[in-house]
């Protein structure tokens, strides 16, 4: 199976500013997701997409090729991540004159990824061949336990409901958060531009160790998961 690796960072950061270029314990954050991507698949091709000359740079030094500019219509805080991933998609094939079966995204704004998760969500991809794989973790909160909404009665309830009331939170059913993390996309799923978003009708799930579970969103984000890896306690 003929694999691409995608890691995108884009140069624009409201709530964090440059944080994908940014030292995150003593490294630019983009280096973490770039270096793991080399570690796990040296057989693969590994392309950077990005609206940044300084982070290109940065992304070549760690390994990864840049072989395009992102077009600034998909390099703003509004432009899809289905949109630019299928981008470089395309490009990829046009400059290397072959085809992906599938596309591996490794998100910069996670870095706290082993490769065994790498090899793990492929895996997956490689037994099922869904439309696509995405990274989750168990949710820390249950939308049929305790995740309430207020309607527009101003009545306030849990969100999703059971024949029978949930008197704890292990007899809730089992649900996830997408820690943007990992994907994994059919070739077909993402050149339909159709697709939006990853979870498809026919899209399967990797689960990842609750260390995983911070996407950097903002300060406070960047600030943790600096701590987790600094004390050791994330698992790289």
């Amino acid at each position: 199976m003929n694999i691409l690796i995608v890691v995108a960072a884009r140069a624009g950061s409201k709530r964090v500013k440059n944080k994908n270029a940014r030292l995150l314990a003593g490294k630019p954050l983009l280096a973490y997701t770039i270096e793991q991507a080399v570690r796990w698949g040296g057989h693969a091709k590994l392309i950077f997409s990005s609206d940044s000359k300084k982070m290109a740079a940065l992304a070549k030094s760690y390994g990864a090729d840049v072989i395009f500019k992102r077009p600034a219509e998909l390099a703003s805080d509004r432009s899809g991540k289905m949109d630019v991933i299928r981008h470089a998609l395309k490009a990829a094939e046009d400059h290397y004159q072959e085809r992906y079966d599938a596309v591996l995204d490794l998100d910069v704004t996670n870095p706290i990824r082993r490769i065994s998760d790498i090899e793990g969500i492929v895996q997956v991809y490689k037994k099922f061949k869904p439309d696509c794989v995405f990274s989750v973790v168990a949710a820390r909160k249950n939308p049929y336990f305790n995740m309430v909404e207020v309607d527009s009665r101003g009545k306030v309830q849990v969100c999703k409901k059971l024949a029978q009331s949930i008197k704890r939170t292990q007899d809730a059913p089992r649900v996830y958060d997408m820690n943007a993390s990992m994907y994994v996309h059919k070739r077909a799923f993402l050149l339909d531009i159709r697709n939006q978003l990853p979870y498809a009708k026919k899209a399967m799930i990797y689960e990842m160790d609750e260390s995983a579970a911070f996407d950097i969103d903002s300060e406070f984000d960047f600030q943790l998961v600096e701590f987790l890896i600094k004390s050791g306690k994330a698992k790289l």
